[in-house]
């Protein structure tokens, strides 16, 4: 590749690592889904999927590492974390997979085609002519 593209796809393919990194553990992907409903405090998801404090700090802080989330303090006490998810890494993830799929269905169709051409019966010969 070159051009401005071939310089941006490392970048796009690692963010996608990561985000496949970050989203493979199940206790990971349960706070993605509780956070698409809505920020929450990091004691609230805890509870709610009945992890200690340092388990859902450890699951917090990959999944901020990863860029899936971000960290805010509210005003009234800083020492509260309020959690919520970032759209830009699951977009690249779309996109990832959306093209992904796309070469897939250019490969399935070009072997589809092959196959029939495989297939086809081959032309009946012409009847000789007598002479």
């Amino acid at each position: 590749m070159s051009g401005p593209t071939a310089a941006r796809a490392p970048r796009r393919d690692s963010d996608v690592d990561r985000t496949l990194a970050a989203l493979a553990d199940p206790h990971r992907r349960r706070v993605v889904d509780l956070l698409a409903q809505g920020p929450r405090a990091a004691g609230d998801l805890a509870r709610a999927l009945e992890l200690s404090p340092p388990a859902m700090s450890r699951h917090l802080r990959t999944l901020r590492q990863s860029g899936l989330i971000e960290e805010s303090h509210p005003e009234f006490d800083a020492r509260v974390r309020i959690y919520a998810l970032r759209r830009e890494p699951m977009a690249n993830l779309k996109r990832w997979l959306e093209e992904a799929e796309r070469l897939w269905s250019e490969q399935l169709a070009a072997f589809k085609a092959h196959l029939e051409r495989q297939t086809e019966p081959e032309p009946a010969p012409k009847p000789e002519k007598d002479a």
